[in-house]
């Protein structure tokens, strides 16, 4: 008899177990499966918001899967439910409809919300926040030719946001009350050479900037120890954070702290249910970061199909990328390793060029670094962080990205093993570059047709062109085993 299994959350994690479950059991032979989204579209690539709001894609263009996709899946499939609480005793979700709907595993997959600071005025139709489409369309709404936006905050989404709304032609301001930009992943030369680049692209950054309450009509009051001023601006976009989706388990009585707290099996307090991705709380990951809520859909997958009953989450490495046009900037680790004791340091910073380069090496491992504006050196510290590979004596090449001869792992995307993550805007591997190449996707074009490779931030680019020519050169065309059948 198959399982029940109820997923609640139809996000890029929450689509993402829906295949990773219906790759294991295409036939749903052994899985039924239930999906209440509160969002009434289906599911959307999250990460390509900015380049939404900069109107570089339309929110059709982000979708995951076309229409009619979960149907030919044995998906029941239900947009706009939300789901309000969970009956553990009798293994029942219930939703807004009044609704009841059996579970024999339910799987949490609410995400995160954005987060409002404690100040007045975030209650008028002039403020936004900037976490899903519906947030990218008020803020279309708001950019009227002439308009004057603040964005509030200067993390990740803060920065991605405040580059898409100059690239949609208005006037931004960027306030952050730190003294550097994306101060969690950044150290403060990166974040200067951050701030610098953002300017040149037509962002007014102010840094060390208490903001105190929204005033419609008028702009952002900002003040601190006693110097009051008001940033001019006829919208706010609020980026100054965002919160695990915890209700849900936590008035159920399942154990939760800054997210729902899973062991290594993905596993609640209740071992009926399961959370992935950013509602989930795991020791070895950090927050906020899609990649391994996209793991940990594997490895649940694997779990409740029955697959791999002995599969374990062990947690992923730290890696982001941020998703602005014009911008290319790569983070790997913590920064703190950059102060640990025994590390060895390497930095390299050209302000005026906009480059900026940062690494930490324990011994040969790189475990952390940041780079800026050095796309080549970014996927080389990249691909030695992900696989541990030691790195080479030449620090120097390692820095700048120049080739380094021996070194299994380099920024030539020819030499990258099939795991290797080539878009992480979409999560699109060399191996799936070149299964696709063989299924007769043989141009850039019908590769990034084929995977999406490329049609995020552009950065990952001249990877996919170097990994296409070299197939071109090395094995053309590719066939796929059916055509090589026919041919024969």
């Amino acid at each position: 008899m198959s399982r029940r299994i109820v997923v609640v959350g139809h996000g890029m994690v929450g689509a993402r177990f829906v295949e990773e479950v219906r790759r294991r059991d295409p036939h749903g032979a052994r899985v039924r499966l239930t999906v209440l989204g509160a969002e009434p579209r289906p599911a959307y690539n999250r990460v390509l918001l900015s380049t939404v709001l900069a109107g570089g894609l339309s929110a059709r263009a982000v979708e995951l899967h076309p229409a009619g996709w979960a149907a030919r899946q044995r998906v029941d499939l239900r947009l706009g439910v939300t789901a309000t609480a969970i009956d553990r005793s009798r293994r029942a979700v219930h939703t807004g409809s009044d609704g009841i709907e059996p579970y024999d595993e339910l799987v949490l997959a609410t995400g995160s919300r954005a987060w409002l600071p404690p100040m007045d005025g975030l209650d008028d139709a002039s403020v936004a926040t900037f976490r899903d489409i519906a947030d990218c369309e008020r803020i279309i709404g708001l950019a009227h030719p002439g308009a004057r936006f603040v964005v509030l905050g200067g993390g990740l989404l803060g920065c991605e946001a405040a580059r898409g709304l100059a690239g949609r032609g208005v006037r931004v301001t960027l306030v952050h009350p730190k003294q550097h930009l994306m101060e969690r992943q950044l150290d403060a030369g990166a974040g200067e050479v951050l701030a610098a680049t953002l300017r040149r692209l037509g962002v007014d950054v102010r840094l060390g900037v208490e903001a105190q309450a929204w005033e419609p009509g008028y702009g952002l009051r900002c003040g601190d120890s006693g110097v009051d001023e008001l940033v001019a601006a006829d919208a706010l976009v609020v980026a100054a954070g965002v919160r695990a989706e915890t209700d849900l388990a936590a008035v159920a009585g399942i154990a939760v702290d800054r997210g729902v707290l899973v062991d290594d099996r993905l596993a609640t307090s209740d071992a009926r249910v399961h959370a992935i991705g950013d509602c989930a709380q795991h020791a070895g990951t950090a927050a906020g970061l899609v990649q391994p809520g996209w793991e940990q859909a594997a490895v649940l997958a694997d779990l409740l199909t029955g697959a791999d009953p002995v599969a374990r989450y062990g947690g992923t490495p730290s890696v982001t990328r941020l998703k602005a046009r014009g911008v290319d900037l790569a983070t790997v680790g913590d920064p703190a390793a950059l102060d640990g004791p025994g590390a060895e340091v390497l930095r390299f910073a050209d302000p005026v060029g906009g480059r900026y380069a940062t690494l930490a090496l324990q011994g040969d491992r790189v475990v952390s670094g940041a780079m800026i504006g050095l796309p080549d050196a970014a996927a080389s510290m990249i691909q030695f962080y992900d696989t541990g590979s030691p790195a080479p004596a030449d620090r120097l090449g390692l820095l700048l990205g120049r080739a380094l001869p021996g070194a299994p792992e380099t920024a030539d995307p020819t030499r990258l093993p099939a795991s290797a993550v080539v878009c992480r805007c979409n999560t699109v591997t060399k191996g799936a570059l070149v299964a696709a190449w063989r299924g007769g996707a043989t141009d850039v074009a019908a590769l990034s047709r084929a995977t999406r490779a490329g049609t995020g931030c552009g950065s990952c680019g001249d990877a996919v062109q170097g990994i296409c020519a070299w197939l071109a050169e090395s094995d053309p065309p590719v066939l796929s085993p059916v055509r090589q059948e026919g041919a024969a």
